[in-house]
């Protein structure tokens, strides 16, 4: 492996995508560090309690790299460019225009993409705004100001500051996608779950309670294992090609296969699971009534509501986010077409029922794993305040961006015969 390391750093063409990389992350946690225009930092460093515990605040504080507890220019993190793409995925199957849009290939793709610019531009405006009110809110609790006096040009600086940095975050991580080795946004959400683990080390050796000291490292192992061992696992379907005349030349038959993942979506539904979990919970923050605080309280991280929440849309999204990246129709048509089938099948519609159904087979089972890994170390741990940094969700997260990111560089050496990490 170290060797495999030293031929990706010999590459040229691979060094400066990795360089890129890490400049670009690098950036991303600068931004985390440097408060907004307008605030008082001594004030927010006073109220940072509120950020601490169980509550939703800092749960959107892990996704944010503990950008929202300083009120830094990256305060929104990643999340409202997620909440725009959920928006969109789901209005492809009730919208027939954009459906017809996502069916017409790259230039389609282009468009839907350039939609959810603009949505994660509204919703990072509407959510600036309410983190202002409410550190406000905080503020005057804790008989500080964060704000100061807030007149109309301070509140459009702040909330304008915000937002530019949400649409900065988003232009950054298409830029990884494409100059670098990953996926620029879950690359980002990994750095800033990876950035807290220092303290949920510090809390986890910290606590009273010896024997979720102990125990902690081996749940966290076995969960680390059964990542690897599920995110790996396939569904090989044989291929036979027939021979057929090319031109002038007979092409000779061969026999291949088709790979279908037990888990073919990867981390998509627990990030998008995590995110329309957080709004309820955001909301009743925002309007800071009693009757909100309690919905906030009922649906906040690691409640039943919460878990049971998160499975069902785990679930959903993964169902949904299959569907999309795999078509069966297509798959079969394409087969057809280049002279292939599978043995005992008929080519054509036969062909795209048995895919299906292999599938739906897979896919429950897959979507049962996500939902288990990222319940079950939660509720195992709910009572611990390292809990966000040792949750289901969060080594999800980090196990299969990790998986996803390594796969690529894998690629990216097996283009130039070098020995890759994965055997």
């Amino acid at each position: 492996m170290l060797k495999t390391i030293a031929n990706a750093f010999s590459v040229a063409d691979i060094r400066k995508k990795l360089a890129f990389t890490a400049a670009m992350l690098l950036l991303y946690r600068l931004g985390a560090y440097i408060p907004a225009p307008g605030v008082d930092v001594d004030a927010v460093k006073e109220i940072q309690g509120n950020f601490g515990g169980s509550g939703v605040l800092g749960f959107l504080n892990l996704f944010s790299g503990g950008g929202l507890e300083r009120l830094s220019l990256f305060a929104l993190g990643i999340m409202p460019y997620i909440t725009a793409s959920i928006i969109l995925q789901l209005l492809t199957v009730v919208v027939p225009s954009l459906e017809r849009l996502q069916k017409e290939g790259e230039v389609g793709q282009q468009k839907i993409t350039q939609y959810t610019r603009y949505l994660t531009v509204g919703l990072a405006f509407g959510q600036s705004l309410g983190y202002v009110f409410l550190f406000r809110s905080f503020g005057n609790e804790a008989g500080t100001s964060v704000v100061g006096t807030l007149t109309f040009s301070k509140l459009f600086m702040i909330v304008i500051c915000l937002t530019a940095g949400c649409t900065l975050l988003m232009w950054l991580g298409e830029l990884i996608t494409q100059r670098g080795i990953g996926n620029g946004i879950s690359l980002m959400i990994f750095a800033s779950i990876v950035t807290g683990l220092p303290t949920g080390i510090t809390q986890w050796w910290g606590n009273p309670d010896q024997v979720f000291v102990v125990m902690m490292p081996f749940v966290a192992l076995a969960v680390i294992v059964a990542i690897v061992f599920v995110q790996e696992g396939q569904r090989r379907i044989p291929v036979q090609y027939a021979k057929r005349v090319v031109g002038r030349k007979m092409t000779s038959g061969g026999s291949t296969y088709l790979p279908l993942r037990v888990n073919m979506a990867g981390v998509i539904p627990v990030i998008f699971a995590a995110s329309i979990m957080a709004f309820p919970p955001t909301i009743g923050q925002l309007l800071n009534t009693p009757t909100a605080l309690d919905f906030a309280a009922f649906f906040g991280p690691n409640t039943w509501a919460y878990v049971v929440g998160e499975v069902f849309f785990i679930i959903i999204f993964t169902y949904f986010y299959t569907a999309v990246t795999f078509n069966p129709v297509d798959q079969a048509d394409n087969l057809k077409k280049y002279g292939g089938f599978i043995p005992g099948v008929r080519p054509g519609r036969p062909t795209a029922e048995y895919l299906d159904r292999i599938l739906s087979r897979l896919t429950f089972p897959g979507a049962l794993y996500l939902g288990a890994v990222a319940a079950l170390p939660t509720i195992l741990i709910s009572q611990t305040s390292a809990n966000f940094f040792f949750g289901g969700t969060s080594i999800l997260i980090v196990v299969g961006v990790a998986l996803d990111t390594v796969k690529q560089l894998e690629a990216q050496l097996m283009m130039r015969n070098y020995e890759g990490f994965l055997k």
